[in-house]
């Protein structure tokens, strides 16, 4: 059961071969059994995810279902859920339960999907190995010493390892592509707005975006017919129609125009992962898509320009964490000053303390414009590279990251962690749309590749990634652990 697609469970729901709350039970089970191995869930959700089924059940019978009712999955622990723990995996909020639904997952609610409980990740989403949680780090099913990619890692390891069919996360710098990528799945990034960030306990708000992670192109694209849209709660919400996904995904490729971003398979590029992502881009050739390079001139400002844009968002958004109103409060202060510091050294881990200061830095007077103004600079000129390479490609290709997973803690060094976003974090900085797919293996680890396109091209991204995985298998393997832990 657990090896099936999101769109292969419905239609077993359609046709009465199994109930939602026989699924439910089923994943329930599976992470009750193996989880305490790979540590994918901050919080299982189990009596409220069987209520959630069995009210989808009678949905079902009496004929008020839509496609999604009655599917299990599972939340990043970043998205506010009514009387569930949220708490973005920080000791801050580990006592946080909150007030009210995220927008998208009152979305998901109404489309009849079942919660089976919150998935871990980076501490406020801050890291690309899933190792700077207060929960601890994540393992990666295709390899236990391995990391599942951060800052997403929960949820891309829980759908690897067959613990839920599919999830949420969030992607701010390369957070839900990165960890697909490592996990051996399917994870997409949507246009900046395209997608309600209401609820969603903000990192960077200027590059936050919620994205579907599931096995296949088709999964992730019946997840964002119901999670995308207006919302007027999200002043940055587009108020843009929104198409049904599904119905482009088997439209033929034949005249697609693929660039290849020519700084993207540079240094710093594993040479197995630059031939897995060549041998895929040959797949689409043969599909009767046409290949050029492309060249993204300011792509090596990305990673500089972002660490500080992000950290500089990040100190104005993390300040309402003082120990007064919610999350954590030290015990016994001395005074208002002595309750700040304490409640916030305490709260926050090293990764998170680190970013808070160099954004606090970084907006302070006298070095505001040196920094600030001028990486806002270049997040244009940025912007403008995407602009001008689709003026002349329909889409553009490379891998998702430099290597497959490194194995945990291999990367102390802050700046090697950083690099590890290099091929993702532009796509934020420019608000575009990105998805990553499985394309093959590195010594037993998943590669990834990167398709992006222009805003608001998720049909025609979800399309590219559909028609490969028509031919391909990459997207159906699955890791020993999973068939281990049947």
């Amino acid at each position: 059961m657990h090896d099936k697609t999101l769109t292969q469970l419905a239609n077993a729901l359609d046709s009465g071969e199994l109930s939602s709350r026989e699924l439910t039970e089923h994943y329930l089970q599976r992470i009750q059994q193996s989880d305490a191995m790979l540590n994918s869930f901050i919080s299982v959700t189990a009596d409220h995810a069987l209520e959630q089924a069995d009210a989808a059940d009678q949905a079902r019978a009496k004929g008020n279902a839509g496609f999604l009712t009655g599917l299990p999955l599972a939340l990043k622990d970043i998205f506010c859920t009514q009387n569930i723990k949220t708490s973005c995996g920080s000791k801050m909020l580990d006592n946080f339960i909150a007030p009210f639904d995220a927008t998208v997952v009152e979305k998901l609610k109404a489309a009849g999907t079942v919660t089976l409980g919150k998935t871990n990740m980076d501490e406020f989403a801050m890291g690309s190995s899933n190792e700077s949680s207060y929960y601890g780090p994540v393992k990666n099913p295709w390899d236990l010493t391995a990391v599942p990619g951060g800052s997403s890692g929960g949820s891309a390891a829980a759908i690897a390892a067959g613990l839920t069919p599919a999830a949420l996360g969030t992607d701010t710098g390369g957070s839900i592509r990165q960890p697909a990528a490592f996990c051996g799945i399917t994870g997409l990034k949507p246009t900046y707005g395209r997608v309600s960030r209401y609820g969603i306990i903000a990192y960077a708000s200027s590059l936050d975006q919620a994205g579907p992670m599931a096995r296949s192109a088709e999964d992730c694209a019946h997840l964002l017919n119901a999670m995308a849209g207006h919302d007027a709660r999200d002043s940055t919400s587009m108020a843009r129609g929104v198409p049904d996904y599904t119905d482009t995904l088997s439209a033929p490729l034949s005249g697609l125009k693929i660039g290849l971003p020519q700084e993207y398979f540079g240094e710093g590029l594993d040479p197995d992962v630059e031939k897995a992502v060549r041998e895929a881009v040959s797949v689409y050739e043969s599909l009767g898509a046409t290949v050029r390079e492309v060249s993204l001139p300011h792509t090596h400002y990305a990673i500089p320009a972002y660490y500080v844009i992000a950290p500089a968002e990040a100190s104005s958004n993390l300040s309402r964490f003082d120990g007064v109103r919610f999350g954590h409060r030290c015990d016994n202060p001395s005074d208002l000053i002595d309750l700040y510091k304490r409640s916030r050294a305490e709260g926050f881990g090293e990764e998170v303390q680190r970013r808070i200061l160099i954004g606090t830095h970084t907006l302070s007077e006298g070095f505001f414009d040196a920094y600030y103004t001028k990486a806002q600079k270049v997040r244009r000129l940025i912007r403008q590279d995407f602009l001008d390479a689709f003026e002349d490609v329909d889409v553009l290709m490379g891998p998702a990251s430099p290597t497959p997973a490194f194995d945990l803690g291999a990367n102390k060094d802050p700046v090697s962690m950083y690099l590890q976003d290099i091929y993702t974090i532009a796509v934020n900085l420019a608000g575009i749309p990105g998805i990553s797919v499985p394309a093959g293996f590195v010594h037993g680890r998943p590669v990834g590749l990167q398709i992006l396109g222009t805003h608001f091209a998720e049909a025609q991204l979800l399309n590219v990634a559909h028609q490969f995985q028509q031919i391909t298998d990459w997207h159906l393997q699955r890791p020993a652990f999973a068939e281990e832990s049947a």
